[in-house]
């Protein structure tokens, strides 16, 4: 009777566990989501700044390297979020329906193309690199896709880094099924109620621990998106600024030196806040 109860309590605890770990998934992809929006609008500013840079003759060599710069930082951010999302092709990758790829495509295809782009592009935006950013078309989409699904897993593969770090943040499928088959009672229901419920506690301390990761990146995930947000808003207002009192001049050579001043400092806060692009949450 004893153990019964202390099977029944193991129980409890660690489907409470599991709700706080859920609750936490959900409000690390909200995040996320609100992190991408920002860098996208972010990304609208630069392109703003380098538009207008271009309507400009006779600009220093180093906006040129600024801008180049600028580009490097965008690129996997820009590879991620723009590729076609197609969750048959998802599912495919993640292991197309095989038992061992089943868990994994299920999870990954279960998050919305929104929410599945945001969590790519936080953190796999530096990650990523140039193995996706130099390609483009279906190969592209391929790869972004495959990274996505936690890499090569139909060929066997343990996926890339970036990879597992969406299936972790996927529900409970992402650290295992251990957890979930546990809650849902049909591995402990076949147990002992001793080991039950020594089994429980375990999966219960380990939720907790993934808990307290995903509590501490949801809130470096806020901090990139508060700074990304207030830089691109700064900027962008900046820019409104002086090419208000600067409309009719188209060379550089024309602009006072407190005007140059302030073109560079624009430059300067344009590159500054495509840094923040190459930002990995968790590093």
């Amino acid at each position: 009777m004893l153990n019964s109860s202390l099977k029944k309590e193991a129980v409890g605890k660690l489907k409470s566990a599991l709700h706080k770990y859920e609750v936490s998934t959900e409000t690390v992809k909200g995040n996320a989501i609100k992190l991408h929006n920002a860098r996208t609008y972010g990304g609208d500013v630069i392109k703003k700044v380098e538009a207008y840079i271009n309507t400009l003759a006779n600009t220093p060599k180093e906006f040129a390297k600024s801008i180049e710069q600028v580009r490097v930082n965008l690129a996997s951010f820009k590879a991620l979020s723009e590729i076609s999302y197609d969750e048959k092709a998802m599912i495919k990758l993640a292991g197309g329906g095989a038992a061992a790829g089943v868990a994994a495509g299920v999870a990954t295809a279960a998050l919305a193309p929104t929410a599945a782009m945001a969590i790519a592009t936080t953190f796999g935006t530096a990650s990523t690199g140039a193995a996706i950013s130099g390609l483009t078309g279906a190969a592209a989409t391929n790869a972004a896709l495959a990274w996505l699904g936690g890499g090569a897993l139909a060929a066997g593969g343990g996926g890339m880094a970036g990879g597992s770090a969406l299936l972790a943040l996927a529900g409970p499928i992402g650290w295992g099924i251990g957890a979930a088959s546990l809650a849902a009672g049909g591995f402990l229901a076949s147990k002992k109620n001793k080991d039950a419920a020594i089994k429980a506690d375990k999966e219960r301390v380990e939720i907790v621990k993934a808990t307290r990761v995903l509590e501490a990146t949801d809130a470096e995930i806020v901090h990139l998106k508060e700074s990304t947000q207030k830089l691109a808003t700064g900027l962008e207002q900046s820019l409104l600024a002086f090419t208000g009192t600067a409309r009719s001049i188209r060379s550089f050579t024309e602009f006072s030196q407190d005007q140059r001043d302030v073109l560079r400092a624009i430059i300067n806060n344009t590159e500054s806040l495509s840094a923040l692009f190459m930002k990995e949450v968790g590093k």
